[in-house]
């Protein structure tokens, strides 16, 4: 669909919207790059160490409540 021009300067409805769309993109993206990044402060051996203990409460009511139900 064009829009007709009306003596000035006609812009057609899919050139706003991508025109709207890229000064959007351009404004989502300008704090991501203001954000300074962070070392990573861990070692290998703190990288690799299990993040939780197997016999926590809270890991055993996961398993025992999402168990499969039984073979019937």
């Amino acid at each position: 669909m064009k829009t007709k021009p009306t003596g000035g300067m006609a812009v057609g409805r899919r050139e706003f919207f991508r025109v709207v769309g890229a000064g959007a993109a351009v404004a989502a993206a300008a704090p991501l790059a203001a954000r300074t990044a962070k070392a990573d402060s861990e070692n290998a051996n703190e990288r690799t160490k299990a993040r939780y203990k197997a016999n926590s409460p809270d890991i055993q009511a996961f398993y025992r409540v999402n168990r499969y139900p039984a073979k019937k």
